[in-house]
Order: structure tokens, then C-alpha cells, then sequence
């Protein structure tokens, strides 16, 4: 199973478009995959003091991270990086377990010029931190406020065409 993380806690966001597509094009490759977005993860699990006693909240959310084998980031720019929140995630995680040795692949957004370059590098530093394999081939989508259709579809042949061989290599990674 692919968990698919949608990188950011904001509602109706760029970052919940991508993943539902990818998650459309898994099912069409028909690879078993579910979004886990961060806008849908209890709040208390960030308020409580999550490095000595995390949230009784959270439980259903480590048992979807244990569960899964790959993981697909999709991680927003946010101020020349990636949200907190998405580091919170990871942060209230069983360490090492719940990353150590899965794979996963990494999707930067933005709707600047580079594609969250920069924010997809400090996650790519963590993700081998926690034991993750991350596949070589990392996706930055610029101005992704213009790739996506008003049907959530990539549009753009260039796009379209490094998500696809991403996804592809993903199924088989």
C-alpha cells in the first residue's frame, strides 16, 4: 500500500489536487494507494507535547504510517521550504520504525518559478535521517496554480509527461 501525503494542513490546496491525481493514476495502474491529507489529522496531536506522550488522537495515524511501505510526499513551498506541519508529522511518528527502510518518492509545488526546490532538498536530508529510500527521480511542478485542470487533471505535456515516467517508476520502486 501507497500512502500518499499531502504535505500541507491548508483546505482546497494545490498539494490535495496533486495527490488526488496521482492516487487516480495509481488506481488506473491498479496499485493499492489512500491519501492521508493534513488538513484531516487532529489538532490536539500538535498540541499535546508530542515528543514525550503523543495524543491518543494520533493512533489511527501511526497505524496508517506503520502500514505503509511507500510513501509519495507531496510537499508544498512554504516560505523556501516545506510546512511545519508536515515536519510535526513526522516528528510525532515512532522513531525509527515508522520510516526505516520504506521507500518513498517526493513531489515539490509551488506556484513561484522553481517548484520548491529548495524545501524537497531539507526533505530529502530528513527522509534518509529516518532510514527512507528515496527514489532518485524528484519531481518540481512550478506555478501550480496553471497545471492543473478545472477536472484536477495535469494538462501540460511537459508535466505531464515527468509525472507519468514518476509514477511509473514509483509503481515498480
Amino acid at each position: 500500500m501507497i500512502t500518499i501525503i499531502s504535505g500541507t494542513n491548508r483546505h482546497n490546496s494545490n498539494s490535495l489536487r496533486v495527490a488526488k491525481y496521482y492516487q487516480k493514476q495509481l488506481n488506473i495502474k491498479e496499485v493499492d494507494s489512500r491519501i492521508l491529507p493534513l488538513n484531516e489529522v487532529p489538532l490536539s496531536i500538535y498540541s499535546s507535547d508530542i515528543y514525550a506522550q503523543p495524543s491518543p488522537d494520533f493512533k489511527p495515524i501511526q497505524d496508517i504510517i506503520t502500514q505503509t511501505q511507500k510513501f509519495l510526499f507531496i510537499i508544498p513551498e512554504y516560505n523556501g521550504s516545506f510546512p511545519g506541519v508536515l515536519k510535526a508529522l513526522i516528528d510525532v511518528c515512532k522513531f525509527p520504525e515508522s520510516f526505516d527502510h520504506k521507500k518513498c518518492a517526493l513531489v515539490g509545488v509551488s506556484t513561484g518559478k522553481y517548484g520548491n526546490i529548495r524545501g524537497v532538498d531539507h526533505f530529502t536530508g530528513i527522509a534518509h535521517y529516518c532510514g527512507m529510500q528515496v527514489m532518485p527521480l524528484k519531481i518540481h511542478i512550478p506555478a501550480i496554480h496553471t497545471e492543473l485542470n478545472d477536472a484536477g487533471d495535469f494538462h501540460l505535456p511537459k508535466t505531464l509527461k515527468f509525472v507519468t515516467e514518476q509514477i511509473d517508476k514509483f509503481a515498480d520502486f
